[in-house]
């Protein structure tokens, strides 16, 4: 299957190379996917898809322009590559595009054991989902579920560059969520919880997940507000990666070359306490983020993004290293720069001692809108969680604001020790020091 889309990608390449154009890039995919929604016992949405499709992007000089199809024949194809040359030419030149030196692609292409061959069906999905709602209703103080649902894909890729560049990789997911109501009326409180693995037998049972969303609803009944003030806030690991997601955006290249993020003048200095340090692996196997090669056909690399609390460099494709005048990091897309698997390491700290720690502050469970701002690192988001008295979680609070900037925040982070890999993006709990707290 890969050496088809690798056959598709490599007539798209070589007929634009024919007609004239400077370099090209083909990416084809196959996937398929199935999704299903169960809602009091009954199905509400069973979904499968299957998608063929190719996307070619032409370089004519300097300039550039993509184009995507569904119809996958050679006289298709042929006819992809005849018009992504002919708006290349009315395109603008870019002085940072183009296709990557041969000397820079990826050479040893790790196995990552991204794909499984035991995916569930339609059947096995359903069943995933019904225990995941059983389980949510079977918690004291749940009232009505939101719903569950469970899901399955697999996606092939073969990507062909004409510098030289021909691989292609399979990656399968799987997933169940459940979302649980407690109380009554006015004072109905909703909560979830989700699992997602690569490998089904990897995946968490339906019925933790659903007994999790429960308990999690039935302790946010009763919330109060709390008055404005500033303390100190534990980020829960469900929202701490959150934090993580602002450092990722602030040292992506894309924005650092338009200067619109607030970390553009602090590479090489600390941005974090000493003892923070941020990793990406793309090669974790089954990983959530991993892969063998970047968009662009370039190597990828472990690396400490922070180390020891020092901002040690930018995420860059080609074109946003060009414009730094850097070489470029692995982490190119066709969207631009991005990541694979990056974590906060967890602290010496248990969830229970930082708790302990605090008179009076704020455990975040759920964040809610956001207002971020990536050229100044201003923060502002709605919130609900429990308020901390005396080292206790004292009662669930909700219809608050917590408020800071996102410089100040990340130099008095202190990560707990309850670390999980779940996502491609995590973190532990994570206590933030001085944030603003705007409630009654």
């Amino acid at each position: 299957m890969i050496d088809d889309l690798l056959s598709l990608a490599g007539e798209a390449v070589s007929h634009a190379l024919k007609l004239g154009a400077d370099a090209a890039h083909a990416v084809a995919a196959d996937g398929r996917s199935t999704e299903i929604s169960i809602l009091d016992g009954k199905i509400e949405k069973l979904e499968q898809a299957e998608a063929r499709d190719i996307s070619l992007k032409v370089y004519a000089g300097k300039s550039s322009a993509t184009i995507s199809g569904s119809v996958l024949t050679s006289e298709a194809i042929h006819r992809l590559a005849e018009n992504a040359l002919r708006m290349a030419r009315l395109a603008p030149p870019d002085p940072f595009a183009g296709v990557a030196d041969p000397a820079q692609l990826a050479k040893d292409i790790p196995d990552l054991d991204l794909a499984a061959d035991d995916m569930p069906g339609p059947k096995a999905l359903e069943d995933m989902a019904r225990r995941a709602e059983a389980a949510a209703m079977a918690v004291p103080g749940v009232s009505k579920s939101s719903g569950a649902g469970a899901s399955a894909s697999d996606t092939r890729m073969g990507i062909v560059i004409s510098n030289g560049f021909s691989q292609g990789y399979r990656r399968t997911g799987t997933g169940v969520a459940m979302s649980a109501i407690a109380g009554e009326g006015l004072g109905m409180q909703r909560d979830y919880d989700y699992a997602s693995a690569v490998h089904f037998a990897d995946l968490r049972d339906p019925e933790e997940v659903g007994r999790t969303a429960g308990e999690r609803a039935a302790r946010r009944v009763g919330p109060r507000k709390v008055k404005s003030q500033s303390v100190p806030v534990i980020y829960d690991r469900r929202v701490a990666s959150g934090l993580i997601g602002h450092v990722l955006a602030a040292i992506n290249g894309a924005a650092v070359a338009r200067g619109t993020s607030f970390l553009k003048d602090a590479l090489g200095t600390e941005v974090f306490g000493p003892h923070i340090t941020i990793v990406e692996d793309p090669f974790i196997r089954r990983g959530h983020g991993s892969r063998p090669f970047d968009g662009e056909g370039l190597a990828c690399h472990r690396r400490n993004l922070v180390d020891k609390g020092v901002l040690t460099g930018w995420l860059l494709d080609l074109r946003s290293a060009r414009q730094l005048g850097l070489p470029p990091t692995g982490q190119g897309s066709r969207g631009g720069p991005t990541t694979s698997n990056v974590w906060l390491p967890a602290g010496p700290q248990s969830p229970e001692e930082q708790i302990r720690g605090i008179a009076q502050g704020l455990y975040v469970t759920e964040l809610i809108g956001s207002s971020i701002n990536n050229v100044t690192g201003d923060y502002s988001r709605g919130a609900s969680g429990f308020w901390i008295e005396n080292g206790e979680l004292a009662y669930p609070v909700s219809e608050i604001t917590i408020a800071g900037n996102l410089k100040d925040m990340f130099r008095t982070i202190e990560p707990a020790s309850n670390l999980e890999f779940r996502a491609a993006v995590n973190a532990p709990n994570c206590l933030v020091e001085g944030l603003t707290i705007a409630g009654v």
